[in-house]
């Protein structure tokens, strides 16, 4: 479990691909520090379990899966990465729960500056949209994110001067991909509920259970 409060950028030095998986092997400084194999470690936030490490990098296996659902897939040796390691018990939570488990990924449609903000504008499919919410929260490659607006096929995300700083967000150009990771609570309780075969949440459903 992590909390979307990114602690450094990494770069990806080597790639080793294999069958439709690969291993990533990522220099990085702070998150080396008390790391052991098998620790998990948010890698633009996709949960990676580390395999082996030394002084400068970690590396970790991806599997075709995860390959499949994220922005891995695609990833080049010289790309920089959001890195955050697992929540400790006790840690301060200065973000939201974030599972490292992503829905898939959207795309930049638009970069905007306003004074010291910078707005982000990630168009995405239904079965992401579906789950966000207008000041809900939100992953973007792992980096803990409020909802501004939800219109259409995409939502609104505004980044304050400290996390444009210490991720990779305000470098995302126009067209390029993100993983988005939605509210983990609004999966569950869909699946819970049984919205997803009732058609949605609408307001007859909600009559119908008494709200």
């Amino acid at each position: 479990m992590f909390t979307g409060i990114i602690e450094e950028t990494g770069t990806v030095r080597r790639v080793d691909r294999a069958g439709g998986g690969l291993v990533l092997e990522v220099l990085a400084r702070r998150v080396l520090e008390g790391l052991r194999a098998g620790d998990s470690i948010a890698t633009n936030g996709v949960c990676l379990t580390v395999t082996s490490f030394d002084a400068s990098s970690f590396r970790a296996d991806v599997m075709p899966e995860t390959a499949r659902w994220s922005t891995l897939g695609d990833a080049r040796v010289g790309d920089a990465v959001n890195l955050e390691r697992a929540l400790a018990v006790g840690d301060r939570l200065g973000g939201h729960l974030v599972s490292g488990h992503v829905d898939g990924t959207g795309r930049v449609a638009a970069r905007e500056r306003e004074a010291n903000a910078t707005w982000l504008t990630i168009v995405a499919g239904e079965e992401i949209l579906r789950y966000v919410a207008r000041k809900g929260s939100v992953a973007i490659d792992g980096v803990s994110l409020t909802v501004a607006s939800v219109e259409g096929n995409a939502f609104r995300v505004s980044i304050i001067p400290r996390t444009g700083q210490e991720t990779t967000l305000t470098g995302k150009e126009r067209g390029a991909l993100v993983n988005v990771e939605t509210d983990l609570v609004a999966r569950y309780v869909e699946r819970l509920s049984g919205v997803s075969r009732a058609g949605g949440l609408t307001l007859d459903y909600l009559k119908e259970h008494g709200f």
